[in-house]
């Protein structure tokens, strides 16, 4: 199981897309948000069904826990809240795992869904782009994981989090970010994965950056690293700067969750002011360095 972590906004759905067309990879999206938006909200999936309706998350549910009962999603939410946040996570860093029962029953509904979803797609391999840390640590406390840190500037970041996006499932504005905000989830989330990177957790890290500007070459740079077909065959869907995408069954995610067909890709600029642009810069300022990227953007 490959597991894709970063800041929202920083490509990691992009990310998932292109891993899942590589042969014998299956994206299931943001499964942390799988109890809550897809057993309990009955969000489309990204097939464009209603969770309830797609087949392979039908299967799946079967395969896993006899079928998806709300009281599951209900305990899962509730195991959530108490084991899996960002406040926990210096209590997985210094060795004091607590409440061991309640993050054992937490994870092994991960392990069961992810290996149900590599039974249906008969796949070696299954990608959960939920981003977060705390589940990272989690996972990692009980499984064995493999993460793919995703990490792009946080001026260009924050520019995203300040746009207004709609929801393609109802035209609901997505959530907003103010730029002093984005700065310190992007500092504390990337920090997070470097320390579990230091705690002996296998982490390969990916610039958006590089991603969107040379696709193919930093795509097979990462399967090879991760063990997954890199051949010229296996990477024939991407095409200069841009890429054929299938149907992908991910449960939450940003919208390019539901894009069909050729996708381009291109990197904005951060229509940032000039003080938020700053701010950004002196909040990130040693792990914005510690990347690579310069102070002006």
């Amino acid at each position: 199981m490959i597991f894709v972590g970063g800041l929202g906004r920083s490509g990691t759905t992009l990310l998932e897309r292109l891993l899942g067309e590589l042969p014998g990879v299956a994206p299931l999206g943001e499964v942390v948000h799988l109890w809550h938006r897809g057993v309990r909200s009955n969000e489309p999936c990204g097939c464009g069904r209603p969770f309830s309706q797609c087949r392979f998350w039908h299967e799946v549910g079967d395969r896993a826990f006899g079928g998806w009962r709300p009281a599951k999603a209900e305990r899962l939410l509730e195991l959530r809240h108490k084991v899996d946040r960002t406040r926990r996570v210096p209590v997985f860093v210094l060795g004091l795992i607590s409440r061991e029962a309640q993050l054992t029953e937490y994870v092994a509904a991960y392990h069961r869904v992810y290996a149900a979803a590599a039974e249906v797609v008969r796949g070696q391999v299954v990608v959960d782009s939920s981003k977060h840390a705390s589940l990272a640590y989690c996972l990692s406390a009980i499984l064995d994981l493999t993460v793919v840190h995703v990490v792009r500037d946080p001026r260009a970041v924050a520019a995203s989090w300040r746009r207004k996006v709609a929801r393609p499932e109802d035209g609901r504005p997505m959530a907003r970010w103010s730029p002093a905000r984005t700065a310190v989830h992007w500092f504390v989330q990337n920090l997070a994965y470097e320390v579990l990177r230091r705690k002996g957790v296998p982490i390969v890290r990916v610039h958006y950056e590089d991603l969107v500007e040379e696709p193919a070459d930093t795509l097979r740079k990462l399967a090879g690293k991760l063990g997954l077909p890199d051949s010229h065959e296996a990477l024939a869907f991407i095409t200069g700067r841009s890429a054929r995408l299938g149907v992908a069954h991910t449960v939450s995610g940003n919208p390019m969750r539901f894009h069909v067909g050729r996708v381009r890709f291109r990197d904005r600029r951060p229509d940032l002011p000039f003080p938020h642009r700053w701010a950004v810069t002196a909040l990130t300022l040693p792990l914005l360095l510690w990347y690579g990227y310069r102070l002006t953007y």
